[in-house]
């Protein structure tokens, strides 16, 4: 960035920016603190418009404090401190109005090292987004440290009362026990698997390993591992249509994404579960639904939301089984919805492309 025009125009070495295109608040002034430039997000964000702003002294514009209510334009000195000193970190400030934007500074040198500062260029950002964010991250560790206490503690529980009197108890109340610290030692192990997913989603790192998958059969594999498990055979019916194109997709994460779909409806819903598969115009579309009490339209917003239960909580799970199974479906090009289906309960249609992938990009 080499300058900023009183048009409200950032110029850099090869082209011109409109700066009312950057996504953050951006303010410039030269080093005596007088308003070169405010753009759109800026005014958004402090409530001052540009016009209102250019030429006047930034005291008296954007009068910045800490919280501990120093002045931070009079902190900040461009024309004291180090000479070699470029950037300014970001921290959290306040204006008179009480919004928190976190702020960060760019002093501009001429020549650039050990110069003169000829401008000061400050980027705004919305505290009460970062603030949200913080709290997302401070439920995601309560609820972790939730999850995990109670398994954590049963395994520690039957573990030491074991060691300690192996030989009071009889083989079958070891087996008992043993078993019930194997399930506790799962849940965990599901849990973890669950968080690296979520972090995975968030962070944009979810990869995928593109082959041809057929999904009707991946369907019957997980019902009869959940029959093989305890379930009924009747309690699972699947329909897929004949004409079903070739799908090039993740067959450990289809898999994944059945199989929450699937547990979702069956600890969730009543009656049959139906798996229906069918080609639709640009991909293939994969129903589950069941015949429970369903999810009331105002709810249906919030089920793919990190943590969301319904309306009951005794029923288990992390509440970050819907999370993943939308993230993955994106992660393949598709989306998904919840509504209400035929028979009453609750549907999940997910909908996949179809076609080779550019293996340049997989």
């Amino acid at each position: 960035m080499h300058g900023a025009d009183t048009d409200g125009r950032v110029v850099a070495s090869a082209c011109t920016i409109a700066i009312d295109d950057l996504p953050d608040g951006l303010i410039v002034s030269d080093r005596f603190g007088r308003v070169l430039a405010v753009n759109r997000a800026a005014a958004r964000l402090t409530g001052v418009a540009a016009e209102r702003a250019v030429g006047k002294d930034m005291n008296e514009v954007f009068p910045f404090r800490d919280h501990d209510g120093r002045e931070w334009w009079k902190a900040l000195d461009p024309e004291g401190g180090l000479r070699t000193r470029s950037r300014v970190p970001e921290r959290p400030l306040h204006l008179p109005g009480g919004q928190e934007l976190y702020v960060a500074a760019r002093l501009s040198r001429e020549p650039e090292r050990c110069g003169d500062v000829e401008r000061v260029t400050i980027t705004l950002r919305d505290g009460g987004a970062r603030a949200r964010l913080e709290r997302s991250r401070a439920d995601l560790v309560s609820t972790v440290a939730h999850e995990l206490r109670s398994p954590l503690t049963s395994v520690k529980g039957f573990t030491a009362t074991l060691l300690a009197k192996w030989t009071r108890f009889t083989d079958e109340q070891k087996r008992v026990m043993l078993e019930t610290v194997n399930n506790d030692a799962d849940r965990v192990t599901r849990l973890i698997t669950e968080l690296l997913d979520v972090s995975r989603i968030e962070s944009g790192r979810l990869e995928l390993h593109r082959q041809v998958v057929d999904v009707p059969a991946r369907a019957r594999r997980i019902i009869a591992g959940r029959v093989a498990a305890g379930e009924t055979e009747d309690r699972f019916r699947l329909v897929a249509g004949d004409d079903l194109p070739e799908m090039w997709l993740d067959q450990d994460k289809i898999d994944q994404i059945l199989g929450n779909l699937m547990e979702n409806a069956v600890r969730h819903g009543r009656g049959t579960v139906t798996i229906e598969i069918e080609s639709v115009g640009w991909g293939v579309a994969v129903s589950v639904r069941d015949e429970g009490e369903g999810i009331t339209p105002e709810l249906a917003p919030r089920v793919f939301r990190q943590f969301w239960r319904g309306n009951s909580r005794r029923r288990g799970g992390t509440g970050l089984g819907l999370f993943i199974v939308k993230g993955l479906v994106e992660a393949h090009g598709g989306t998904i919805i919840v509504q209400r289906a035929p028979e009453g309960g609750a549907e999940f249609r997910f909908t996949v492309p179809t076609g080779t992938p550019d293996f340049a990009t997989v």
